[in-house]
């Protein structure tokens, strides 16, 4: 049933949604208009493709509605009538159905699974192995072990990843020491809650939902993916020390005892977000 707001009820939502965005983007916003970079910070808006902007506009999702709101009647997957705003979830399911439906069941089978805690964030480590130090994907970083060490690491340690997205950055020499060999096809039945980037990839999956989802929970899916982040290069082969980042030494034996135990904890908070994104699905696909 629909939830009508007047705007003096739903403009301090939205202020507070602008406020939230506004101090999770501003220092990308100014490294970019300084054509600067940054390998941690960045990386939810160069490899995931939705923009400041984007992530900006304030959605309450689609059982709300917003009186006056003139400014959405050109947004996309909105309609406007009686002096009010609502998402137009018609619209949105006649274009987005079939992305709803794999979402769901990617989403559904990854909670279904235990979570495996072994990879040890050695997909970055198999990204550089046997890499000249030019062709390394953040070559202004220098490793914290050399060429050589890193290399020798990659290859003392069994490598499990199951990530398609990962995996297919993978150097050609490193593929064939994967012990799976995920495929976009293969995503489905791969996926495991404890792999750090199918979390990364709930803000996606959260995203891609949106106007049809609350966007507190596409903003709770980034908090998530950008606290990974941090421990997906911390556990890195590169040398960050210089930002702040103080390495999880994952060639011995304590730095992986500190790399399961936060890759555990990024488990349990990430299956709550999967599991009220599935609750959306749900929802959205209802009958």
């Amino acid at each position: 049933m629909a939830h009508r707001l007047t705007e003096q009820q739903w403009r301090p939502l939205e202020s507070v949604h602008h406020a939230r965005v506004d101090a999770l983007t501003a220092a990308h916003l100014s490294r970019r208009a300084h054509d600067r970079r940054h390998p941690v910070e960045d990386f939810l808006f160069t490899y995931y493709q939705h923009a400041p902007a984007q992530l900006r506009r304030w959605n309450p999702g689609p059982e709300v509605v917003l009186e006056g709101a003139t400014e959405r009647l050109d947004w996309k997957f909105y309609r406007y009538a009686d002096g009010a705003a609502r998402m137009d979830l018609g619209a949105f399911l006649a274009a987005r159905s079939d992305m709803v439906r794999y979402v769901q069941k990617l989403l559904r089978a990854t909670a279904g699974r235990p979570a495996h805690l072994g990879c040890f964030g050695l997909h970055e480590w198999a990204m550089v192995y046997r890499q000249s130090a030019d062709h390394v994907r953040h070559f202004d970083w220098p490793l914290r072990l050399g060429s050589a060490r890193t290399d020798e690491v990659v290859e003392s340690h069994q490598i499990s990843c199951s990530h398609f997205d990962a995996y297919r950055f993978f150097t050609a020499p490193a593929r064939p020491l994967n012990t799976l060999v995920p495929t976009r096809d293969s995503q489905t039945a791969l996926e495991q809650p404890g792999c750090l980037h199918a979390n990364m990839d709930l803000y996606k999956w959260a995203y891609k939902l949106s106007p049809a989802i609350p966007s507190s929970l596409t903003l709770d899916c980034f908090d998530l993916a950008r606290a990974i982040r941090e421990l997906d290069m911390r556990a890195a082969p590169y040398d960050l020390r210089a930002l702040g980042y103080e390495p999880v030494e994952i060639e011995t034996a304590e730095g992986k005892v500190t790399y399961v135990a936060a890759q555990r904890e990024f488990t349990t908070q990430a299956q709550v977000l999967r599991h009220r994104l599935i609750d959306a699905c749900d929802v959205l696909l209802a009958p």
